[in-house]
């Protein structure tokens, strides 16, 4: 057993398999057999099956926290935060000094937009453990997500000043738009990518950072090898399919989804999908400056729905989209609105903005026909760079060119669909023409929306609330017109505009 725990924290399923076989074949009941069991088959995908093999684990042992906090983490697995959180409330509750449970309680309220629940959580876990790094880091990004820039760049500093290795206290730095990193901040991360104590985990986060230090200091060609070096090690712990990807994607649009209910239903709800690093923190922000908009985050209930119907039908999304009829549609349409009821307690309209629901758009109008469905767009080079160069993750389609522009061109051909069907419904909203057009085009986005014209609207950068996207800082500003960075890096490039079929810098030139 202590084997096969050992391989499931290496990411080794398979030989976590081969150890745990046989405790498990002669012990198939015991706790402990039942939560590694439970860890092996999440690891593997099968999350609902975890569940339940930890469901029977927690059972036989109800006042172990330990327990609690290994559940909740399953529950995080398939969206189920809310639940989640009772079990790690419920472990701290059984073991006050489990930072563990109170660390991953912050956790997961900063992912259900529960900032100040989140901060006390963290707070008490580093209180209890003061050089628990993930705690400190994930504290100072709940500062920054506040736009308390000099507190959460003097934590990030203090964390760095006693573990240089620290990727996620350097990515946070890096996080901070708005703050340049120097050549005394680029020279640390280098030496700390050698550290022993520094994960690949860490080395991943560092090379972002390095990556954006040297951008800011104008060393552009370090800056691209910085990227390389840090996207090559992500890959090496996870791929992606480009042609899967597609396949999947193909599948889902081709599916007929027949709406389940009047017109109206959804009303209560705007979706803000799109690529991520394309302006969708930004239009969500100036929809949040509205009086009756509530601005959430970026919710994962529309996922959960999906997670359930395939638990349901034993099948996986998005194979049963076809056997779905009215009823059904009308049925996980009241269900996404009773799991967001919360988000209309104080203004009858919220936003619901996770990027990748643009898959999802033909299944949100079958589920909510009275739902507005904004696409952020922005220049497919400058989308597809930031993405490169952002820390993401989850996002294993970022890490080379190839794989980013296959994920664009299934995005584009979706959102130009959706559109073109539905454009009383789907709207596209184009980065670019806010940015030359700020009025006209906020005002033609509220036209959409269904919302009167407000002029704080206008001012969104004065709108205070808590923003957890990369994008934090830079929607607290007003709009800037050279944000574009590919020009910057000119050749370095051709690679990606190769991939995305866009004509190469100095092409023109050489062929002349």
């Amino acid at each position: 057993m202590i084997a096969a725990e050992q391989a499931l924290a290496m990411n080794r399923p398979d030989h976590a398999a081969g150890r745990l076989g046989p405790v498990l074949a002669s012990h198939p009941d015991h706790p402990e057999v039942l939560r590694l069991h439970a860890s092996l088959l999440s690891l593997r995908g099968d999350h609902r099956s975890a569940l339940r093999e930890m469901q029977r684990a927690l059972e036989q042992r109800p006042q172990e926290a330990f327990y609690h906090n290994a559940f909740a983490l399953l529950l995080a697995e398939v969206g189920e935060l809310d639940r989640a959180i009772e079990f790690l409330l419920r472990a701290c509750e059984l073991q006050p000094h489990f930072v563990l449970a109170w660390y991953n309680l912050g956790l997961f309220l900063t992912r259900s937009a529960r900032f100040d629940e989140a901060r006390d959580a963290l707070r008490h876990a580093v209180a209890l453990a003061p050089d628990y790094t993930a705690a400190r880091a994930q504290l100072a990004d709940l500062l920054r997500m506040d736009n308390f820039r000099e507190e959460a760049t003097a934590e990030y500093r203090r964390l760095l000043a006693e573990q240089p290795w620290a990727g996620m206290a350097w990515w946070g730095l890096a996080e901070i738009k708005t703050l340049r990193l120097g050549t005394a901040d680029s020279d640390a991360i280098r030496r700390a990518l050698t550290h022993p104590r520094a994960t690949d985990g860490d080395r991943i986060a560092m090379g972002f950072a390095l990556a954006k230090a040297l951008d800011d200091q104008g060393r552009y060609a370090e800056s691209m090898q910085a990227l390389a070096a840090a996207n090559d090690i992500a890959r090496r712990h996870r791929t992606w399919s480009a042609a899967a990807f597609a396949a999947t994607v193909e599948s889902i649009n081709a599916a007929t989804c027949t709406a389940g209910a009047g017109q109206d239903l959804g009303s209560e709800v705007i979706f803000i999908v799109g690529m991520p690093r394309s302006g969708s923190t930004l239009i969500e922000q100036i929809l949040a400056s509205h009086s009756n908009v509530e601005g959430t985050a970026e919710l994962t209930d529309l996922p959960v729905l999906i997670g359930e119907e395939s638990a349901r039908r034993r099948k996986p999304y998005p194979k049963w989209l076809p056997e779905m009829g009215a009823e059904d549609w009308l049925r996980l349409g009241r269900r996404y609105l009773e799991r967001t009821a919360r988000w209309r307690s104080r203004r009858p309209i919220f936003t619901d903005k996770l990027p990748n629901n643009w898959m999802h758009i033909g299944m949100i109008r079958a589920m909510l026909p009275g739902a507005r469905i904004v696409i952020s767009r922005r220049d497919a080079l400058e989308t597809c760079f930031s993405c490169y160069r952002q820390y993401f993750p989850g996002n294993d389609y970022t890490r080379n060119f190839s794989d980013l522009a296959g994920y664009w061109r299934s995005f584009d051909a979706t959102a130009n669909h959706w559109a073109q069907q539905e454009p009383t419904r789907v709207y596209q909203h184009a980065y670019e023409e806010l940015v030359a057009d700020a009025e006209t085009n906020i005002r033609a986005l509220l036209v959409f929306c269904g919302l009167p014209f407000e002029a704080a609207c206008l001012r969104f950068n004065e709108t205070r609330r808590s923003i957890s996207t990369p994008s934090a800082m830079q929607v607290r500003e007003p709009l800037r017109a050279d944000t574009s960075r590919a020009p910057r890096y000119g050749e370095l490039l051709n690679p990606l505009r190769q991939a995305l079929f866009l004509p190469l810098i100095g092409e023109q030139h050489r062929l002349g």
